[in-house]
């Protein structure tokens, strides 16, 4: 049965939604494999979207709901979560102060010029460079932003990184589940295995909430992007349970139903590597998809190597979900040179 949760939370539809999916047939001869992509990164009019659009639907209404005016956010330099934050607000009518910290070590001088940083700004968002470390704790940066904007008369709303950490967090990626069901009866076929990035965590909670209320069992495999893959684990274990409470699922959500995979998260938040940087030109070479060094670049590297290894099995149908990210390429040019 479906979850149904549009009638039981306020949300401001944000996207162009249901977003497609389409199989991917130069890629999955490449592979082995039997691959579909579902498109997240193209399915808002919002910046280039990206899978935070979801995310951001539901938070959307909860901050309109509460009076506030000015939605503030953290996330890295290149963050595609706030380039959305900042869509979203501009659509909203409201004002927008970003956190930006350096969660990256990457030697470009325009690193902080161009891509998502850029977008943010063309649309009216304050930009705020301090601080520095990935992490999912709440970060000091964020609170002094959200306690400036009180000083100046405003009414903050707090949206954490990622718009993860968050009572709303993983509503986006649960309904996701019923968006994927309908689409799968009306192609006629079933994905026993589902590829996302999974980093501040919510999208891939959400998912293993979302699937977990459907008759069929899924694999979703998240692959890590943080670099630290016991801190994702707790970030999506920590939000898939707190998703399943809030929306009445009856089911637990045990350890096994959340799956890692730390070997394609590069040498740290952000910095691609060789396999990340091949599975780019990979995924854009036969199929004209673009992803980038942060995560899609990750995912795909992943994809990639399971299924020609055989971990994916030969036999499997595989959901890609493109989570978003093209923008953050330009900001990162000298890895292709």
């Amino acid at each position: 049965m479906p979850l149904d949760l549009s009638h039981k939370f306020p949300r401001r539809q944000l996207g162009f939604w249901p977003s497609p999916i389409h199989p991917l047939l130069r890629l999955s001869r490449a592979v082995g494999v039997e691959v579909w992509a579902k498109r997240d990164d193209i399915a808002s009019g919002l910046a280039f979207g990206g899978n935070k659009v979801r995310k951001l639907e539901w938070l959307a209404a909860d901050a309109v709901a509460q009076g506030c005016d000015t939605l503030v956010s953290i996330g890295n330099i290149q963050s595609n979560h706030t380039r959305q934050v900042a869509a979203v607000a501009a659509v909203l009518g409201m004002k927008c102060r970003l956190v930006q910290e350096e969660w990256t070590k990457w030697d470009d001088p325009v690193y902080d010029k161009v891509g998502n940083i850029l977008l943010s700004r063309l649309m009216g968002a304050e930009t705020v460079l301090e601080g520095a470390g990935y992490s999912t704790a709440i970060k000091e940066t964020w609170q002094r932003a959200l306690e400036q904007v009180r000083r100046d008369g405003g009414k903050p709303y707090a949206i954490p990184a990622g718009a993860s950490d968050h009572p709303l967090g993983g509503l986006g990626y649960a309904h996701f589940a019923d968006e994927v069901a309908a689409q799968e009866q009306q192609a006629s076929i079933f994905f026993d295995t589902v590829v996302t990035a999974t980093c501040t965590g919510s999208t891939q909670a959400g998912m293993v909430v979302g699937f977990s209320a459907q008759p069929k069992r899924r694999r979703i495999i998240g692959i890590d992007t943080a670099a630290d893959a016991a801190m994702t684990r707790a970030a999506v274990t920590k939000i898939a349970r707190d998703t399943a409470a809030l929306i009445g699922l009856n089911r637990e959500i045990r350890d096994a139903d959340i799956e890692i995979e730390p070997r394609f998260a590069g040498p740290d938040y952000g910095l691609p590597d060789a396999a990340t940087l091949s599975a780019i030109r990979t995924a854009a070479s036969l199929e004209a998809m673009l992803t980038d060094p942060v995560y899609e670049g990750k995912s795909m590297a992943g994809l990639i190597a399971m299924a020609k290894s055989g971990e994916i099995p030969k036999t499997a149908k595989v959901l890609y979900v493109h989570l978003g990210g093209a923008p953050a390429l330009n900001a990162y040019h000298n890895a292709f040179a």
